[in-house]
């Protein structure tokens, strides 16, 4: 096994541990909060500026992929 399993292993394991001494309670708070994050005006604009520029990204990426292949 590679030291970098070991160490992601060892976090799922302590990840699940803790989850689980905090309770389906801190579980629901944590969700309400990140939603209403994720929710937010600001986010959800945040979130399409990003889609139309990584779009516009990607077109540009295509239009030089396919120049270098000629």
């Amino acid at each position: 096994m590679s030291p970098r399993f070991i160490f992601i292993l060892a976090i799922a394991f302590s990840a699940y541990v803790l989850g689980a001494k905090a309770g389906r309670p801190r579980y629901e708070q944590i969700r309400k909060s990140v939603t209403s994050f994720w929710d937010d005006p600001q986010v959800k604009a945040a979130r399409k500026t990003v889609g139309k520029k990584a779009k516009r990204s990607e077109k540009a990426l295509v239009k030089k992929i396919k120049q270098r292949k000629r």
